[in-house]
């Protein structure tokens, strides 16, 4: 996939380059930016450093690796977090800018990024991670690399508010069967009352007609699936960045009759074509897969589906928050 979100140090993750938090000036910091000199190797990154010389906020400047599993590591300036009115968004966001051009440039396949600016400069989590997705989802609709998110821990990680309240509050109100089923167990009295209430209500809402089922009989899930981006208006390249495949899957789905995909492929296809949810759910269907109240995987996309936030990047930091896997 295009884009990844992943907890590790990010010393220990072979990409081509590597994002460090530098310091204004040719002198090791603390946090990521001592991590990455320690790793790389101190006297002799240092030394490439000082050559460099001053960078200033937002700007980004390349040196080798050294010792790091990389081919580059990428220097970049973020701001420090005064009160959001001292321009801090817009540094931040020329940091991801900047130094996903410069990857760019030097024909690196793949980046990895630390969530800068959250640690000793002090910029709110939720806003830092809401501008590097913006800037990753940016760059990679008009690039191939892969773009990795790296998270130091669950600390350095941190929803919006709002967001993770509105998730939290869907699964309590739609997710009872997990809640059920945790506390009495699967095959308890409790839990089959609640499923067969529960299956009940659904049978309450209206059926579609036999006609239409018919009409729509036959259609595998490759079928359905480009008959659904013809309809869309969006071309292949769009469709497929949209849903953070990458564009080898995408050929296989086209060219491989009878393709299988995961459950992740098709939601992730569902969210870039921006369908509702019995759209949603009937493409799914069709490779075998359905939303069920009793994971939180899919209740997490069906929150998104039902409030129409198609934003995959926001959802695979949803997701990821919840320690499930992430789209594409």
């Amino acid at each position: 996939m295009p884009f990844k979100i992943v907890r590790n140090n990010i010393t220990l993750v072979k990409a081509d380059a590597i994002v460090n938090t530098a310091n204004p000036m040719p002198v090791v910091g603390g946090g990521t930016d001592s991590a990455i000199y320690d790793a790389a190797g101190r006297e002799e990154l240092l030394s490439k450093r000082r050559e460099i010389g001053e960078i200033k906020p937002g700007d980004a400047r390349v040196t080798e690796a050294f010792a790091l599993d990389a081919k580059y590591i990428i220097h970049t300036v973020g701001p420090m977090w005064i009160d959001g009115a001292h321009g801090e968004m817009d540094v931040l966001r020329n940091c991801y800018r900047n130094s996903l051009e410069l990857a760019g440039e030097l024909s690196c396949k793949s980046i990895a990024f630390p969530l800068i600016s959250t640690g000793v400069y002090g910029f709110p989590k939720d806003e830092a991670l809401q501008i590097a997705l913006a800037e990753i989802n940016r760059f990679l609709l008009k690039a191939d690399m892969l773009v990795i998110l790296v998270v130091f821990d669950r600390k350095s990680f941190e929803l919006s508010g709002k967001l993770l309240s509105g998730i939290e509050e869907y699964i309590d109100e739609n997710g009872v069967d997990v809640t059920v089923k945790r506390e009495y167990g699967p095959n308890s009295r409790f839990h089959a009352e609640y499923r067969s209430n529960h299956l009940s209500m659904r049978e309450l809402q209206p059926a579609k007609k036999l006609s239409d089922v018919l009409g729509e009989a036959g259609k595998s899930f490759q079928d359905k699936l480009f008959e659904l981006i013809d309809a869309s208006g969006m071309t292949d390249v769009e469709v497929y960045k949209k849903a953070n495949i990458d564009r080898k899957v995408f050929s296989s789905i086209k060219c491989k009759k009878d393709y299988k995909p995961s459950k992740k492929t098709a939601v992730s296809f569902a969210i870039a074509l921006k369908l509702d949810m019995d759209a949603t759910k009937d493409l799914l269907g069709r490779a075998g897969f359905a939303l069920s109240p009793s994971s939180r995987f899919d209740l997490i996309i069906s929150y998104f589906v039902e409030k129409k936030i198609y934003d995959i990047y926001e959802i695979n930091a949803a997701l990821f928050e919840y320690d499930e896997q992430i789209l594409g």
